[in-house]
């Protein structure tokens, strides 16, 4: 299935060259090992408005099918990526991240301090993953079997 995907680092360092990204490369990575497309690849403050408004020119002009945010997902005062995402977001779809902490607290009991969020905005999932490099990488895994899936399902078929 051809995936169209977006990926966006949340992240102050990174988008002021204080630190490398590696979540959104390795995000890049993952999805183009499932032979899915990266449309998109953009590294952003942590500032909610301007998150909000990529996220609505990736759903709503690109039209990607998923787009998978890094960073931005914790307590830190900062952290404004759940709220970005739930700014433009048309339905909640809790399961996606309910399973990911789920999983995720298998690894380590941080893993309940996550605010990560899965929504959709029209036909766009949106799912919100954590910022480092290790917790990226496994919460990936814990739901991208489902995303072929999600799409078609988003797409009006796959019922």
């Amino acid at each position: 299935m051809n995936v169209r995907v977006a990926i966006i680092t949340c992240s102050d360092r990174c988008s002021k060259g204080e630190a490398v990204d590696t979540s959104g490369p390795e995000l890049q990575m993952l999805v183009q090992e499932r032979g899915w497309y990266v449309v998109d690849y953009r590294v952003l403050p942590d500032e909610r408005e301007q998150i909000a408004d990529i996220l609505v020119e990736l759903a709503d002009e690109l039209r990607v099918d998923l787009i998978l945010t890094t960073g931005g997902t914790g307590l830190g005062p900062r952290d404004v990526t759940p709220e970005a995402t739930f700014d433009v977001s048309d339905r909640d779809v809790p399961g996606i991240a309910e399973h990911i902490r789920a999983e995720s607290m298998k690894v380590t009991g941080r893993a309940m301090l996550s605010r990560a969020v899965s929504t959709m905005r029209g036909s766009t999932l949106i799912v919100n993953l954590p910022g480092s490099l290790k917790a990226v990488r496994e919460a990936f895994g814990f739901f991208a079997d489902q995303v072929e899936h999600a799409v078609e399902m988003a797409a009006g078929g796959g019922h």
